[in-house]
């Protein structure tokens, strides 16, 4: 049995109006036709303070790029631009930007001419800015494919260089102490990505990178396959991370800080040839807990006298290994007796428990030693937590540990584009401590209708935004800063 059909003419269901509930009388309506509007009104904070930094034209000088420029739309600028303002803004994901192409204020960001993508080269691409997820994909992994399409390569050394350089010129150089901070984290991958290895105390398959900063501003990020030592690679990075400090802060004390698994004979050698202080971790053993009876003694002690759930008492040693360190040093012992059992932790230092002459005698003393500069080194964790949990860097998912390491490199100069968008732009603010992600929630993701025409961009940014005067002020003084690098 054949059943009559009926044609029905298509409709374009793109065009319809989308209806909501009523508010009172009136209907709720809503379609498509707002223009060309962005979610991210910052991005122009991001373009000054880059502009004021010049950190795309110098990443960029690491580059080769060996396409033919008449037939190229995106400068190699303006892919690293959109690279790490992308990342900036929250936009880990290549596949992001196949959508984020289209975004005009993010255009504008990365320096297009037109930002509506009108002057592209092909009849396709018209209304299409920026470049999709395939040509950053190349862009990446450039040093690994060798054919007709992948023709921007990198220099893994330039780079590096780039980042250490661009950190170094963020610090004070008339700083009397810096403090340089050392840490390895574990970044889990989930594939068969090159140079990963079994870790069982991040029970998964990891890389090892090695971070160090100074305060919150990023100098080295090195990617370390998963079975590397944590303190592998420690000292070469040292000799050149020193010497950028030294050639801007002259007379500066430098500190080399880190836990325990930084406390070996040759970084510790190495800071003692080149005049650089160290407190790093010590992890327990027989022979130091056999030297502490009478520190453990005195903290219980005070606790029954106190009557407190803790005591701590503190000592200095001299301590020498049987056979792996050359000479004797200095052991600060932090005895902590609590109701579940006995605490201690030990640091090893060549900082003079006397202090310096003209400055405070105590400073250095066992227990301000450990409490206020050793314990200080929590707030590198909290920093690696920003550049994980709000800019990815742990999203290392392509095969080769090369192609990873540059995304590593541009997830951490993200990370120091805002860093000085909140040390410069937001000194003195309500946002002037807060994380990366607070940053970009409150002050970077602002509704914006742009509008082109023959002489200017308009950004009409929402008339809404509870951040106003703070946005105001936040780009006058990055404008500032850009009038000033040029």
């Amino acid at each position: 049995m054949q059943t009559a059909t009926t044609a029905v003419p298509p409709t374009d269901c793109n065009d319809q109006p989308l209806l909501f509930q009523d508010l009172g009388s009136r209907q709720v309506v809503a379609d498509f036709s707002g223009g060309y509007l962005s979610s991210d009104g910052g991005a122009l904070l991001l373009r000054q303070l880059d502009r004021g930094l010049g950190l795309t034209r110098t990443l960029a000088q690491a580059f080769t790029d060996r396409r033919d420029p008449r037939y190229c739309d995106h400068t190699l600028e303006q892919l690293l631009a959109q690279r790490v303002h992308g990342l900036a803004l929250g936009y880990e994901d290549l596949n992001d930007h196949d959508t984020l192409r289209r975004d005009p204020l993010l255009a504008a960001a990365c320096d297009k001419p037109d930002p509506l993508g009108r002057d592209r080269l092909h009849a396709h691409d018209q209304g299409v800015a920026l470049a999709g997820s395939a040509t950053l994909h190349r862009l990446e992994l450039g040093n690994h494919r060798q054919d007709r399409t992948h023709k921007i390569t990198h220099d893994p050394a330039r780079v590096e260089a780039t980042l250490l350089q661009l950190g170094v010129r963020c610090l004070d150089k008339h700083a009397r102490e810096l403090i340089v901070d050392l840490d390895a984290m574990g970044h889990l991958v989930h594939g068969l990505q090159e140079g990963r290895h079994f870790s069982a105390y991040y029970d998964g398959y990891c890389y090892l990178p090695l971070y160090v900063f100074v305060g919150d501003v990023p100098l080295w990020a090195q990617l370390r396959p998963g079975e590397s030592d944590a303190a592998a690679g420690v000292v070469p990075a040292l000799e050149k991370i020193i010497a950028a400090i030294r050639k801007r802060c002259k007379q500066t004390r430098i500190i080399l800080r880190g836990d325990s698994a930084f406390a070996r004979e040759d970084i510790m050698a190495w800071c003692e040839r080149h005049g650089v202080y160290y407190c790093l971790g010590l992890a327990g053993n027989a022979r130091l807990l056999e030297m502490i009876p009478a520190t453990l003694a005195a903290a219980r002690a005070r606790r029954c006298l106190t009557g407190a759930p803790s005591a701590r008492a503190y000592a200095d040693l001299e301590y020498q290994t049987l056979k792996s360190w050359s000479h004797p040093r200095r052991v600060v012992v932090k005895a902590e007796v609590m109701a579940v059992g006995d605490n201690p932790r030990f640091v090893v230092t060549n900082l003079p428990a006397q202090g310096f002459r003209g400055e405070d005698r105590q400073r250095f003393s066992a227990a301000r030693l450990y409490e206020e500069i050793y314990c200080g080194r929590g707030e590198m964790e909290n920093v690696l937590k920003q550049q994980t949990l709000d800019l990815s860097a742990d999203r290392l998912s392509t095969h080769h540990l090369g192609s990873n390491q540059l995304r590593l490199w541009l997830a951490t100069l993200a990370y120091l584009l805002l860093e000085r968008l909140r040390s410069v732009g937001l000194r003195g603010s309500e946002l002037a401590h807060a994380t990366v992600g607070t940053m970009r929630t409150r002050l970077l993701k602002v509704a914006a209708s742009v509008t082109v025409s023959v002489r200017r961009v308009w950004v009409r940014l929402c008339s809404a935004f509870p951040l106003q005067a703070l946005y105001r002020r936040c780009a006058w003084r990055l404008g500032c800063v850009a009038a000033g690098a040029t």
